[in-house]
């Protein structure tokens, strides 16, 4: 969706800044200790259904689905209704955050079947120190995930944005025509 241009407001134009490797950050040793321990980790766990790519390499950071990227629709819809009920992904993340405890990881369980590990410093809040330089006055966040251990928690709770929680894409569209275009 594109939004129309008020006059008097900037335009945010986004490039390629910059370019970083978690692969690089991590190092191959511990990139692969913490890949088999997942691997390990999830073939221990009994689903209703698994399905294929548990691991997706991302280059900033790694998305770990313990049902698999490639469910449907509705086995997503089933996982993450058992996922409320039995913390599958909190319960992981908690394992995971105690064997690599030290190393430099942050976990963000977000959406409804996975959770993102990444470098200590890297979630939602780094693209602020590259928009800084160009001293917009206000940066409003969306997002869903907005409470402690959500992926959108760390922009949403910082100081140098108005974070504003909501459920859905309308939701999001409708905020936004109260806030920018009434």
């Amino acid at each position: 969706m594109t939004l129309p241009h008020v006059p008097g407001t900037e335009r945010l134009t986004l490039s390629v800044c910059c370019c970083q490797s978690i692969q690089a950050h991590m190092g191959e040793e511990l990139l692969q200790d913490f890949i088999n321990f997942c691997l390990n980790y999830m073939a221990k766990i009994k689903l209703p259904k698994k399905r294929g790519t548990f691991i997706e390499f991302r280059n900033g950071m790694l998305n770990v689905s313990p049902i698999g990227r490639s469910c449907t629709q509705e086995e997503r819809t089933e996982f993450y209704e058992l996922d409320k009920k039995e913390k599958i992904r909190e319960q992981f993340v908690s394992v995971l955050k105690e064997e690599f405890k030290g190393k430099g990881l942050s976990f963000s369980i977000g959406g409804q079947i996975s959770f993102d590990v990444f470098p200590d410093g890297w979630d939602k809040r780094y693209c602020l120190g590259i928009v800084e330089k160009d001293n917009y006055s206000t940066i409003h966040f969306f997002g869903d995930k907005t409470k402690p251990g959500g992926n959108d928690y760390e922009i949403y709770c910082d100081p140098r944005t108005i974070g504003h929680e909501v459920s859905c894409p309308e939701e999001t569209r409708q905020l936004c025509q109260q806030l920018f275009f009434s």
